[in-house]
């Protein structure tokens, strides 16, 4: 069931738990991903990048294959098709395109000129029923060719764009992109309460899931997080158990080198991943 991400995460904010988003790189990640949302109850958002989206032929594609699997599927939880650190062109892209919610990451810009372009997205978003997802201090790593230095975001300036109407605010608070190096700090819980305190129910982001402890999740949840996303970790299993695949040599026995016996290992452990996150958040049975 296709939807707005808006209603799925105020209610996530009011329980207290955390909406997963999983990023979405082809058919089998797609399917992978609403099957196991189905299986558990959940709610779930399906991530785009705006280099997937080109990589799967474009962003109505997208659209056109999530809504044709959503159904086909008999998916009934709620689900949202966004797009993850979009450009302002991106942005507007989507929205005619056929998602349901989309993020604006205008945190490379001067604030002044963030909230200028927010408030004209947000207008744009909301006169198609469409959530709104916008970005304060940059996460750190690399994505899509978009490198950020991982600055912990200002309070004061996360209060000035959640002013404007947005359903759900991303802010840096020392996450990164992809792996996290061993030297990593952890995240800002301070900066989180900070935030949280001078922007109240709206529903807070922690982009850069993968590799974050547990026991981290769970607090960010605590102070306000109530959608989490994970890209990378879905990447690292489905390569894990493809390559032993291989490497076992199942893929010369039989018809084992058919696409759908090739792919499949790797599509199990994003399942099983993807059910492993759903569970941490809490979000399972809350569909």
């Amino acid at each position: 069931m296709l939807v707005s991400a808006k209603e799925m995460l105020d209610k996530a904010k009011a329980g207290h738990y955390a909406v997963g988003q999983f990023n979405i790189n082809n058919l089998e990640w797609t399917k992978a991903i609403l099957l196991t949302a189905e299986e558990t109850k959940s709610p779930v958002i399906l991530g785009v990048s705006e280099g997937a989206g080109k990589y799967m032929c474009g962003f109505k594609t997208v659209a056109a294959m999530v809504k044709a699997m959503d159904e086909s599927l008999g998916i009934t939880v709620p689900v949202a098709l966004h797009l993850d650190h979009g450009t302002y062109e991106g942005t507007k892209a989507c929205i005619e395109a056929g998602f349901t919610s989309v993020m604006f990451d205008g945190s490379s810009y001067e604030i002044d000129e963030n909230v200028a372009k927010t408030t004209e997205l947000v207008k744009l978003a909301h006169d198609n029923g469409i959530s709104i997802e916008a970005e304060v201090g940059a996460i750190g790593g690399e994505e899509d060719g978009v490198i950020g230095k991982g600055e912990c975001a200002d309070p004061d300036e996360c209060k000035r764009i959640a002013d404007l109407g947005i359903d759900m605010l991303a802010a840096g608070i020392g996450n990164i992109h992809g792996v996290y190096p061993d030297n990593w700090e952890g995240l800002s819980f301070d900066t989180l309460d900070a935030i949280q305190q001078k922007t109240g129910t709206m529903p807070l982001v922690l982009h850069g899931g993968t590799g974050i402890p547990d026991d981290m999740i769970k607090k960010a949840i605590d102070l306000g997080v109530s959608k989490i996303n994970v890209n990378t970790e879905c990447q690292l299993v489905f390569a894990e158990e493809t390559r032993k695949y291989i490497e076992a040599g199942k893929d010369k026995q039989g018809k084992g080198f058919d696409p759908r016996k090739l792919l499949a290992p790797g599509v199990e452990a994003i399942k099983a991943k993807v059910k492993e996150k759903i569970e941490l958040f809490g979000s399972n049975g809350k569909a």
